[in-house]
């Protein structure tokens, strides 16, 4: 049995560098924010975490402990002397009174927050403890986390550049049947079947309750059409115009969607990466949802119809890279930013990853298990522009060796992404 077939019990699937995380924050800092998407295992987080410091629960999902703080603001944040407040996005006005009470007494870790959706972007929300309060973003869980591996790809690629090396045992089957099985630790722990049903509710609840309650969308039926188009167009240029005439309804709208989609942490946008090519790069994002099996289950996707000739496995398998790489750079020691790169005489690099000192990282990604020099392509075009900036280019493919091609270009498995370890 591989390691995407086992069904390990719920509570093995805590992202072990978040809990870290959130422990370091609490020793130094007044009220540390958990943000991030339903069910990618923040409760489970913080309930470890706030029982070791004796905080006290209340979630904001239940209706009789909104009223109590809606009554008496002002004394809820007083109930206890450490506080677990989970889903905070459902009543804002907490925040005023929370800043109140840790300028009055500053001693760190009083409130351990949840949010499903992007606090601080809401709107009409009343202060964000600027310099009070550290957020902290869970996602569903990494390749890594899953199956206990190092996870320390980004690290090892600017430090080792085209040094890099790593055979995998994963062949294509394998890598789509963990794009299929995504990351959210409710899914990964049940069968295919029940799985198909976690998801197809995932998404309801997700419109009907969260993007529905904390905005003015009326229409769920044109939002639920909107995720699966963005599925369907994972790894290509996000064009809201286009969207637009597709839905029947206006970009301004579309715009407004997206916003709403992102901030309760169902998509993530891929910036474009100009630097000094602002002449020739377009600068439109590209989009991913942010669980690959979340993608495939909105498309009708199961892995036997993935592995069918002329399915979309090549641009779900970039966006599933593209999050692995997202995941990472939430605890990387390295200090990067992850875009796209396309000219508009179609030159691209799927994903670029670009640090503090302005080196680079380019990343194409291939459903193929054979890569070729052509791969290579828009990666070369950066060189010639970039000279020594450029450490490394890497194409991520399906098959199970590492492949030179080029002092500085490697094809490389696509399971260095989680397996290689971290630099010493």
């Amino acid at each position: 049995m591989t390691n995407h077939d086992r069904k390990p019990p719920l509570g093995h699937f805590l992202a072990r560098r978040a809990t870290s995380a959130v422990e370091e924050a609490l020793a130094d800092t007044r009220v540390v924010l958990i943000n991030g998407a339903r069910q990618s295992g923040k409760s489970t987080l913080v309930r470890k975490v706030g029982k070791k410091h004796g905080a006290a629960w209340y979630s904001l999902d239940d209706s009789e402990t909104r009223k109590a703080a809606a009554d008496d603001v002002s004394g809820f944040v007083r109930l206890d002397p450490v506080m677990i407040i989970d889903e905070v996005q459902r009543f804002p006005d907490l925040f005023l009174s929370i800043k109140a009470l840790v300028d009055e007494d500053p001693r760190p870790g009083r409130f351990l927050l949840t949010g499903s959706s992007r606090v601080l972007a809401m709107r009409h929300l009343p202060d964000t403890l600027v310099g009070r309060m550290e957020t902290i973003e869970l996602w569903p869980l990494s390749q890594g986390e899953i199956d206990g591996a190092p996870d320390a790809f980004v690290d090892a690629a600017f430090a080792l550049g085209p040094d890099l090396r790593h055979d995998s045992d994963l062949d294509r089957n394998d890598y789509i049947e963990r794009l299929v099985r995504g990351g959210f630790p409710e899914a990964i722990a049940r069968t295919e079947r029940r799985r198909e049903r976690f998801l197809d509710s995932y998404v309801a609840d997700m419109i009907n309750r969260d993007v529905m309650q904390l905005s003015e969308i009326a229409h769920g039926h044109e939002m639920r059409t909107l995720v699966q188009l963005l599925a369907g167009r994972s790894g290509q240029i996000l064009v809201p115009s286009a969207i637009a005439n597709d839905l029947e309804i206006s970009q301004q709208t579309v715009t407004r969607y997206l916003g709403m989609l992102e901030e309760v942490f169902l998509i993530k946008r891929i910036p474009a990466w100009t630097r000094n090519l602002r002449t020739r790069a377009i600068g439109k994002s590209k989009v991913a949802l942010v669980d690959s099996g979340l993608a495939a289950n909105v498309l009708d996707l199961d892995a036997s119809s993935m592995r069918r000739i002329g399915s979309p496995f090549g641009g779900l398998l970039e966006a599933f890279v593209a999050m692995e790489v997202a995941r990472q750079l939430t605890w990387s020691t390295t200090r990067a930013e992850m875009y796209h790169y396309r000219t508009r005489d179609q030159v691209e690099v799927d994903i670029i990853l670009e640090n503090r000192r302005g080196q680079v990282i380019a990343i194409e990604v291939k459903a193929s298990s054979t890569p070729s020099g052509d791969d290579f392509r828009g990666i070369r075009h950066l060189e010639e522009r970039l000279g020594d900036d450029l450490v490394a280019g890497y194409v991520l493919h399906t098959g199970r060796r590492t492949l030179p091609f080029g002092p500085k270009f490697r094809a490389i498995p696509v399971s260095a992404l989680w397996e290689v370890t971290p630099p010493t």
